[in-house]
C-alpha cells in the first residue's frame, strides 16, 4: 500500500479548520478512504481535535473510513429507479461479484454502494460505475459494464 505521507496534500492548504473538508477528499481521492494514520495527520497539522477529524470524516457519507475497491460501483435505489428494476441490477452485481452494498471484493477491485438517488430518473435504472454513469440498465448488461470475462 502507498506511503500514508500526506505533507504535499496538507501544504496545499491553510493550516485552518475551514480546510479539514478539502483535504479529507483530497485524501479520500488518492487512498480511495480515509486511513487512520492520515486523520491523526490531518488532526496535527491543522490543530484541531482527532475527534472533530472523525466526526466530520463520518457525518458525510461521501466520505469511508473502510478501504475500498479500485472500482466504485453506485446503485440507485431511488423511487425511479426502484420501480424500474434496481433491486434486480443490484442482485445481478451481488451475484457475479459475491459482495453485498457496502463490501469490497477481496481483490480489492470492486466496491458495491447502494444510492438513495442520483438526480438522473429520467434514465432509471442508474448506475455508475467507475464514476461512468450507465442509465436504463437491465441485469443482463452488468457482466459488460463491469468488464468482467
Amino acid at each position: 500500500m502507498e506511503d500514508f505521507r500526506i505533507d504535499d496534500i496538507i501544504e496545499h492548504y491553510p493550516k485552518a479548520e475551514p480546510s479539514l473538508v478539502m483535504l479529507l477528499q483530497d485524501i479520500q481521492e488518492r487512498f480511495n478512504y480515509l486511513p487512520r494514520p492520515t486523520l491523526v495527520t490531518v488532526s496535527k497539522a491543522l490543530n484541531i481535535p482527532l475527534a472533530r477529524v472523525y466526526g466530520v470524516a463520518t457525518f458525510y457519507k461521501a466520505f469511508s473510513l473502510k478501504p475500498r475497491g479500485r472500482i466504485i460501483i453506485k446503485v440507485c435505489k431511488g423511487t425511479a429507479c426502484h420501480v424500474r428494476g434496481a433491486q434486480q441490477v443490484q442482485d445481478e452485481v451481488t451475484r457475479l461479484l459475491s459482495i453485498g452494498p457496502g463490501e469490497t471484493t477481496p481483490d480489492m477491485k470492486y466496491t458495491l454502494e447502494v444510492v438513495n438517488c442520483l438526480g438522473a430518473c429520467a434514465m432509471a435504472p442508474v448506475v455508475i460505475v467507475a464514476g461512468k454513469v450507465y442509465g436504463e440498465v437491465s441485469p443482463s448488461q452488468m457482466k459488460k459494464i463491469l468488464e468482467i470475462k
